[in-house]
């Protein structure tokens, strides 16, 4: 499934861990916007992962899964449009 993760983390450090982290996954679309092709097992390791590094307090999270008809409508404009975003990705597991 096709993921969206975005975030809003007051603390450099930790938005530099969280964006580290999503980087491992997926890839970045924006400044703080991560697109991820996982499956459940790696998506609920990636959110647990996220979890043990934000302050629930201070930050925000939010993931969206995208159906196969959602995914099917995305539209690029400008430099999204040469972005690769759901290419041959390897996972090591």
């Amino acid at each position: 499934m096709r993921y969206v993760i975005c975030y809003d983390i007051s603390s450099s450090r930790r938005r530099r861990r969280v964006a580290d982290c999503l980087d491992g996954y997926g890839d970045r679309i924006q400044e703080s916007v991560f697109e991820a092709i996982l499956d459940t097992r790696l998506f609920d390791r990636c959110i647990s992962e996220i979890a043990g590094l934000i302050d629930p307090v201070e930050d925000s999270v939010a993931a969206y899964a995208l159906c196969g008809t959602c995914d099917a409508k995305r539209v690029y404009l400008g430099l999204a449009e040469q972005s690769d975003i759901g290419g041959e990705s390897v996972f090591i597991v």
